[in-house]
């Protein structure tokens, strides 16, 4: 396990090719250290929850000792879309300028195939069970949102996790709440050690791992003009939230049993 500590900071030099997925428009870009990241942008659909979700759930599945790119800061300086001629990348850069994030690209790597590659119970289970936690809807078999690179399973993309910052009003409730969309997780049916994993993982997501990994979401992040919170505020529910489902794990774990048992 690695204790979560301050992400690194890189600045954009090159915008390389978009990766035309869903409505965020991540794009391939090199930064000042000469490595390729795949950028996530403020100024996409989803805005900055998508990069707090990001945050949030790479950081978590690193702690617990899940292969995630290295996740980075990134700063896109105000000239830089001047010159690109697609005007809906443009758009998106000009809305994006300043402080966005960025996963480290992993060159050569392969979208994860069941079909092909078999994930032992232990770890399907563990994976299942994150997800369970983070309320994660994108780790079907139309998106799997997992690469085999260098023979290893590696997790990417968190920025669907956590819905319930979409809609505050209830987010207690909806901490405690089975999450039924586990029923289409591309892992479920090899999930048969969530009770064991359950054990294991509650036992090292305490208060001091939790808060520092919601430390980590710059205040940018966190600002939003249709909410009264201050960035401390909603660091607090980010953690108040995670703890409460991490105390409450029986509900999605329960869901998720009787999911596996109705394909299996």
């Amino acid at each position: 396990m690695r204790n979560p500590s301050i992400l690194r900071s890189v600045n954009v030099t090159r915008y390389v090719s978009p990766l035309r997925e869903g409505g965020s428009m991540p794009a391939i870009a090199e930064a000042d250290d000469e490595f390729l990241y795949v950028v996530k942008f403020r100024g996409a659909g989803q805005g900055s929850k998508a990069l707090i979700a990001e945050i949030i759930g790479g950081e978590l599945a690193r702690f617990l000792g899940f292969s995630v790119p290295e996740i980075v800061y990134v700063n896109l300086d105000e000239a830089f879309g001047r010159t690109e001629p697609d005007e809906e990348i443009q758009d998106l850069l000009k809305a994006s300028v300043g402080l966005n994030l960025g996963l480290h690209y992993l060159s050569g790597s392969i979208t994860y195939d069941p079909a092909v590659v078999n994930v032992d119970p232990k770890l399907a289970s563990q994976i299942v069970w994150l997800d369970c936690l983070l309320t994660n809807m994108d780790r079907t078999p139309r998106n799997t949102n997992m690469l085999m690179w260098h023979k290893e399973l590696w997790l990417i993309d968190h920025g669907a996790c956590l819905y319930f910052h979409h809609n505050l009003g209830n987010w207690e409730e909806q901490a405690i709440k089975p999450f039924t969309l586990i029923k289409d997780h591309v892992l479920l049916p090899q999930a048969t050690l969530l009770e064991e994993v359950d054990q294991a993982f509650k036992s090292l997501l305490n208060e001091e791992v939790i808060n520092s990994i919601v430390a980590l979401i710059p205040d940018e992040f966190l600002i939003n003009e249709s909410t009264v919170e201050t960035a401390e505020e909603m660091r607090a529910i980010y953690a108040r939230f995670l703890l409460l489902r991490t105390d409450n794990s029986h509900t999605f774990i329960n869901e998720a049993n009787n999911a596996r048992a109705t394909i299996i």
